[in-house]
């Protein structure tokens, strides 16, 4: 589906255009087109592969989605793939990621947006207010979609941090253990969907400041950096949350042993308690003749008191040591 398809001149907007325009503006002096697609179609691929000249290997990882965040280098046009994640609707605790292919000439941007709910609306209008910046061209279009999806993974990295420190204040309640267990697996996973958006992007950035940089982002280094600075931090935050998940994780399954040993601490205890009265019973029970006790008045009430008081004695003496 088509978006928009917008052409600039010295940072300000013309004319919304149609596509069969495009090849026409693309060669005035000055000017640059800014078209925005959503889950094309290859009919649509194939229209901008030809107004745009676009190469065909690039096309194609456009077409088939699903591909690592990268940045590839075909003459003088940049083809540049990012993750776009959200909240999946279908189960609140996952993430659901689909992306975003920016194919950046000198005088053009395509942006190919699959399968996300997302779009960048506001990206444009943030540079078509900035004309002083969108005089940049290409390059500085192509910073403002990066630095939106960037910006886009800071509340999902808030709402794993939060969620791990409530977590974290309940490792040491009891029977809560195998809860917290499921809760960090799944805290772990959307954590991974984080990082697998974040590493590689990463070092797309770094690709796009100091040293050789790609003519079309040549003016627009610092801006680069810039986003190369949030993706770092969000990146050392993802790595350090990955860590402290894992720790937790140990954390619990060592308090589900620890639960498990004071369980088989009482079992001991009362089976302690129960064969050392079962043991009397059984002595007293043997069908021998000369068994002076049974032949007392006071044998009965003697053996149910030994009984109840060694009974008593260890459970006094269990409670002490903490088994009961």
């Amino acid at each position: 589906m088509l978006i928009n398809c917008v052409v600039y001149e010295q940072g300000r907007k013309l004319a919304d255009i149609p596509v069969e325009d495009i090849s026409e503006w693309i060669i005035k002096p000055g000017a640059f087109v800014w078209v925005a697609l959503r889950d094309a179609t290859d009919d649509e691929l194939r229209q901008m592969q030809e107004e745009f000249n676009l190469h065909e290997l690039a096309v194609e990882d456009a077409r088939h989605g699903h591909q690592r965040p990268k940045i590839e280098e075909y003459g003088d046009m940049l083809f540049v793939v990012m993750r776009l994640l959200e909240a999946d609707p279908q189960d609140a605790g996952s993430l659901h990621a689909g992306e975003v292919a920016v194919f950046v000439g000198s005088n053009f941007v395509l942006s190919v947006r699959n399968d996300s709910r997302q779009d960048f609306l506001g990206v444009r209008g943030r540079c078509e207010r900035e004309p002083e910046l969108l005089k940049h061209g290409s390059g500085f279009v192509l910073y403002a979609l990066m630095d939106a999806v960037v910006d886009r993974y800071f509340p999902l990295l808030d709402a794993v941090e939060t969620e791990l420190d409530a977590i974290e204040s309940k490792i040491f309640q009891r029977g809560a253990a195998r809860t917290n267990i499921e809760r960090l697996y799944d805290l772990k996973r959307r954590a991974t969907v984080l990082r697998h958006a974040v590493a590689p992007l990463l070092e797309v950035a770094g690709k796009l400041h100091g040293g050789r940089v790609p003519a079309a982002c040549a003016a627009t280094q610092e801006y680069f950096r810039d986003v190369h600075d949030h993706l770092s931090r969000i990146n050392g935050s993802v790595e350090a949350i990955r860590e402290t998940i894992g720790t937790a994780i140990q954390v619990n399954l060592s308090m589900v042993g620890i639960e498990e040993t004071e369980t088989t601490k009482r079992l001991a205890a009362w089976a302690a308690i129960f064969a050392i009265s079962t043991a009397m019973a059984g002595i007293w029970g043997m069908n021998f003749e000369h068994m002076p006790e049974l032949k007392w008045a006071y044998g009965y009430p003697m053996a149910l008191g030994l009984i109840v008081t060694a009974a008593a004695t260890l459970y006094w003496r269990f409670r002490r040591t903490g088994w009961l």
